[in-house]
């Protein structure tokens, strides 16, 4: 059993539906898979809820493993938006994700690996 930390852009795909994920996450739950989440996911999920999607999301709860932020998540945060954040354009949801990512060692399961240039992360890709 392992854990896999999950980016806002995969649980969405996976509430709207799409074949990839509707299919694969399952089988990870399934198979005993731990699949987490961050307050900033958490944050990023309602401010776009679509009519409709409220018992869905509400459901994630039951689903998803919360990760909780920390004050040294943070300052990790704070070190990757300072180097990253002109170069790559690494805004702080994504800091905080990344950050959360590197403490926990949990590998991240991201849509959008460009939004994560941070050498100290691991990613995790769904085999097919």
């Amino acid at each position: 059993m392992a854990e896999i930390l999950l980016d806002s852009d995969v649980i969405i795909a996976w509430l709207r539906g799409h074949d990839r994920f509707a299919d694969l996450i399952p089988a990870l739950l399934t198979r005993g898979e731990v699949l987490t989440w961050t307050p900033v996911s958490v944050a990023e999920i309602f401010a776009g809820v679509r009519k409709g999607e409220e018992q869905q999301i509400e459901n994630l709860f039951l689903v998803l493993e919360p990760l909780s932020l920390s004050a040294e998540i943070g300052r990790r945060a704070g070190q990757y938006m300072k180097a990253y954040s002109r170069s790559h354009g690494v805004e702080l949801a994504d800091a905080l994700v990344a950050a959360t990512a590197h403490f926990s060692g949990l590998p991240l399961w991201t849509l959008n690996k460009r939004h994560y240039p941070m050498r100290d992360i691991r990613f995790f890709s769904p085999r097919q």
